[in-house]
């Protein structure tokens, strides 16, 4: 990243007034670095694969250029019938829903009438399919919620100018690859695609490979990183829970997100946690929708000050400075650590991913660094120190495994 990068505000990638001033009510002093690198690409046209941390800004990063491209084809732009222009696919419903707010709020002083739409499932389809009508701007869209209003005609893509995939990583391994490979065919073959992920696994790659065009390429995520601090505790099996009240009342965090990975696990841990004197509300698939929005904004107020999840909010949840994230459990998915600690940290804020391991968590936690190519520290919580039978298990390193019989005379003879 230059110099020059750095030092650039929101006016010198090229972006209007009126957007500029909305920017600096909503107290965003300078571009992040995405959005200096992305956004003159986007205004120029250019098919996009940005790869970035969580948190980064990357909803303001395609959503500000597609906004002025909206404005600035307002004497040929006619919305009609069921027309949708700009399509965000995104893989859950808290992202569609955010994505969407951030959107409405960024183009709130622009004087051309711009239609922003969310749609996604767990809620009711009527007035979605309603708010569709007259044609949309832009449509925020979970797959399979918008394949069920293609299907009832309540949405078309024939004449989508620009695709968005964000977290496009998170949008395959949650199984969206079907869903995904359907949309696309709708969709006109001239168009601009921008494509922002997280990681680039295999799937991701192959993905850009067939369907962008000629990309700008922009990685970041390594030069985002350093705001996040990453610390972990090593426990004695059974001591978590009081562990993790210790923390939070010696820490006094004024919020705290706490990841597990089961639904009945969130419930059982805030019923835990409350007898200790520690109120959590829980936000797992199991609550209906309205629900969850309930539970989600009183936690983005800091009326709700422990959240327990499952790894349905590890992506798009956007907490304004939120202190710390504790993972009580090990994400299954080396990548879905990221995630996870991504929710604290964000735009620049420092931040605390934190986690707890115990016994059987070890190797386990040795391969998430080594996926993520990471080497920390295994730390203890002064009054629950891990107990002496354990700690060659923690701290000393892996013993070599015994060949098996025979090996050595087998390796003699190929030497020979």
């Amino acid at each position: 990243m230059t110099d020059d990068k750095l030092n650039q505000s929101f006016a010198d990638l090229g972006l209007i007034p009126t957007l500029v001033e909305r920017l600096t009510e909503l107290e965003y002093t300078k571009p992040t670095p995405i959005q200096s690198h992305t956004i003159p690409v986007v205004l120029e046209g250019r098919d996009l694969i940005g790869g970035a941390n969580t948190g980064s800004g990357k909803t303001a990063a395609f959503s500000l250029p597609i906004l002025q491209k909206i404005c600035q084809q307002d004497k040929q732009r006619s919305r009609h019938g069921n027309i949708v222009s700009h399509l965000v696919l995104v893989p859950t419903r808290e992202l569609a829903s955010q994505v969407a707010y951030n959107i409405k709020s960024y183009s709130y002083h622009l004087r051309h009438e711009i239609k922003t739409t969310s749609v996604f499932g767990g809620v009711s389809v009527n007035p979605q399919m309603q708010a569709l009508r007259g044609g949309s701007d832009i449509v925020v869209a979970t797959p399979g919620r918008l394949l069920d209003l293609v299907s009832s005609n309540a949405i078309k893509l024939n004449q989508v100018q620009t695709l968005v995939l964000d977290e496009a990583d998170r949008m395959l391994s949650l199984g969206f690859t079907e869903e995904l490979n359907k949309i696309l065919a709708l969709l006109p073959e001239q168009k601009q695609t921008l494509l922002f992920s997280a990681t680039f696994p295999e799937k991701v790659a192959s993905l850009a490979e067939n369907l962008l065009n000629d990309p700008v390429e922009v990685q970041l995520q390594s030069a985002e990183s350093s705001t996040l601090v990453q610390r972990v505790f090593s426990v004695n099996k059974g001591q978590k829970t009081a562990v993790l009240a210790h923390l939070i009342k010696e820490n006094q965090w004024r919020q705290a997100l706490i990841f597990v990975n089961a639904k009945n696990a969130c419930n059982h841990l805030a019923q835990k946690l409350s007898k200790r004197g520690i109120a959590a509300e829980v936000f797992h698939g199991d609550k209906g929708q309205g629900a969850r929005t309930r539970v989600l904004e009183g936690f983005k107020s800091g009326e709700i000050q422990v959240l327990i999840a499952t790894d349905i909010a590890a992506r798009g949840l956007d907490i304004e400075k939120l202190p710390v994230v504790i993972n009580f459990d090990l994400p299954r998915s080396p990548a879905d650590y990221m995630h996870r600690i991504g929710r604290s940290g964000r735009a620049g804020e420092v931040g605390l991913g934190l986690s707890l391991i115990d016994y059987d968590d070890y190797h386990h936690f040795k391969v998430i660094e080594k996926k993520n190519k990471l080497r920390l520290e295994r730390e203890q919580v002064a009054g629950f120190e891990v107990e002496d039978d354990q700690n060659e298990a923690y701290f000393a390193p892996m013993k070599p495994r015994a060949k098996p019989a025979g090996t050595g005379k087998k390796k003699k003879k190929r030497l020979q």
